[in-house]
């Protein structure tokens, strides 16, 4: 018997059979993957269930005493018994016709006609165990299947997550003036995004796009990331290379093909003045539009190589002024909502 099938434990079979050759067939058959139990007739089956339980009764249908349907009706008015799963057995043809069908009325769930090949008889017992077992399990093989994706689901997601945040602590390591930069942004981010009233799910997604929203700086030149001079309109034109390069390198990931759009659009501007494409107002993908103001809040709170952080009063104005032009003005509107909640200055921290 598959016992991972049978839910990993040795089934057990009560015989009922008034016919001893048969019953030592059956006993030699089912043993070796079944406990096997036998009585010789039905009042011995029903005192026997009364002090035992079994997985399956394979009960002959023609025997002296009570037989198989009287068993079988007997069983339906003892209420542990009702659920025993019942497989008549029955040799005679002239009466299979209508004991079949009694027999299936009452609660039998299926039968075997003598003589039986014991490969087959082997077969249809393992099928009968094997679906009484998932009928009367149900439940609990929902859940524990359930739980067993969710887990593996919860553990991919564990994966991603420590993956994409590993990506993010070294792009910002090539900047020894951005360390923690793209968790912050990620982080500004996902508060921005819950204020605006997206799901958790949106949240998060947001969340990783923000963790990886410069990782095109992987492909620039620390020469130029960490100029502390003026930078030459060739250097510039290099630096803002990395969204498209960025967007390039996220959109290989085809489960999320979404995550290339913090990278390429954060540096666009709500007026139309902003890189890689020149995008305005709404044509801006709403994540890049959240991305975008976080990133400013980061890099104005944040000590540059060429200036030290700015005030929380300067940094208020300062995205205050960009409404509008740099910024989605309702989407600045929560950002500065946050900045005005954050009266302990602890937000950056």
């Amino acid at each position: 018997m598959n016992h991972f099938i049978y839910g990993g434990k040795r089934p057990h079979i009560l015989i009922v059979d008034d016919d001893a050759p048969d019953r030592e067939l059956l006993r030699s058959v089912l043993k070796t993957e079944a406990d096997v139990s036998e009585v010789t007739n039905g009042g011995e089956a029903i005192a026997w269930l009364a002090e035992n339980r079994t997985d399956l009764m394979l009960l002959e249908y023609d025997m002296d005493g009570l037989n198989g349907l009287e068993v079988l009706r007997r069983m339906q008015e003892i209420t542990p018994l009702k659920n025993v799963p019942v497989v008549l057995l029955t040799s005679d043809a002239s009466d299979e016709l209508a004991a079949t069908e009694e027999g299936l009325r009452i609660g039998a769930v299926d039968f075997i006609r003598k003589p039986f090949a014991p490969p087959v008889l082997l077969l249809r017992v393992r099928r009968i165990l094997q679906f009484e077992y998932l009928r009367q399990n149900l439940e609990y093989e929902v859940a524990a299947q359930t739980k067993l994706a969710r887990d593996r689901l919860t553990a991919s997601q564990k994966l991603f997550h420590e993956t994409v945040l590993a990506l993010a602590k070294t792009i910002d390591a090539k900047d020894e003036y951005t360390r923690g930069h793209s968790e912050r942004v990620a982080k500004y981010a996902r508060q921005i995004a819950e204020r605006a009233g997206e799901s958790p799910e949106r949240q998060e997604q947001i969340y990783q796009m923000g963790l990886l929203h410069d990782i095109g700086k992987i492909g620039i030149p620390g020469t130029i990331i960490n100029k502390t001079s003026r930078l030459s309109d060739e250097e510039y034109a290099v630096i803002k290379s990395h969204t498209t390069i960025g967007a390039g390198i996220l959109r290989m990931i085809e489960e999320f093909p979404e995550l290339s759009i913090g990278a390429r659009s954060h540096h666009e501007r709500y007026d139309g003045r902003g890189y890689p494409e020149g995008l305005t107002g709404d044509a801006i993908p709403k994540a890049a539009r959240m991305i975008a103001v976080a990133d400013a809040y980061d890099a104005m709170t944040s000590t540059r190589s060429y200036r030290a952080a700015l005030s929380q009063a300067v940094v208020r104005a300062e995205i205050e002024k960009g409404k509008g032009s740099q910024f989605d003005p309702e989407l600045a509107d929560l950002m500065l909502a946050m900045i005005d909640d954050d009266t302990a200055f602890t937000m950056h921290d």
